[in-house]
């Protein structure tokens, strides 16, 4: 019954702060979608003034399907922007826009944190597949008796979990400081108008908090499979 007992109370305050980090999002890409940047700019003409600005003529630039689906991959040195930024003209396209040409910048800087960040992800992806299905075995082995090989199972269950943690922890340096790289160049080239410029830090402001969310949430489960522990003892 350890999946419907009191210690979902501990993740009740990383479940609001979820929610309100995606309302966050949602909110504030669609009001800037609907706000002009100012300088006539899609989200792929300003991303493309930004790498070329950096010396960074190499990265392609590609329109994928979705919303908020953008992101920069590394291996192919390419930068893919949804329908909903690549095209348009908006604070909220150009600033998403600009992020995701932040990691590019990295990319090329050899970033600490980011390189840091893909070289885990394949360990990463193994252990979140592997994580739960042990703790849970772990658990149940506890239930039956089976004290020690339960212990074993379930501690490697944790450690595989841990690994997630360690990842969306090092994301978070990574998110910022591209954020951060954006804004920067954003006014350093005159992506955007001045009176604008408010508006493209809330953009930002709110997407970073969806990673602060995710690791929130980690935390908070790896507490509460503890406790569930602690109580078979």
């Amino acid at each position: 019954m350890f999946f419907y007992d009191s210690t979902y109370i501990l993740l009740i305050p990383a479940i609001l702060f979820t929610l309100y980090a995606q309302a966050k999002v949602s909110g504030n890409f669609k009001k800037y979608s609907k706000v002009k940047g100012g300088r006539h700019l899609t989200g792929a003409q300003a991303a493309r003034k930004m790498l070329d600005a950096n010396g960074l003529n190499q990265v392609r630039i590609e329109r994928i399907s979705g919303s908020l689906t953008d992101h920069y991959d590394p291996r192919g040195r390419v930068l893919r922007l949804s329908e909903t930024v690549h095209d348009v003209d908006s604070v909220a396209a150009v600033s998403v826009a600009c992020h995701e040409a932040g990691h590019a910048l990295q990319h090329a800087e050899a970033y600490m944190p980011l390189k840091l960040r893909n070289s885990i992800v394949p360990v990463v992806n193994f252990a979140s597949g592997l994580s739960w299905p042990l703790i849970l075995v772990g658990i149940l082995l506890l239930g039956n008796g089976n004290r020690q090989i339960g212990d074993t199972v379930f501690f490697i269950g944790v450690i595989a979990f841990t690994a997630v943690i360690i990842f969306h922890a090092v994301t978070l340096p990574v998110e910022f400081n591209a954020s951060s790289r954006a804004l920067a160049q954003m006014e350093h080239l005159g992506l955007v108008a001045e009176e604008t410029e408010g508006g493209a830090k809330r953009v930002l402001r709110a997407a970073a908090m969806t990673y602060v969310a995710a690791l929130a949430a980690s935390v908070a489960n790896l507490l509460r499979i503890l406790v569930i522990r602690g109580r078979r003892d």
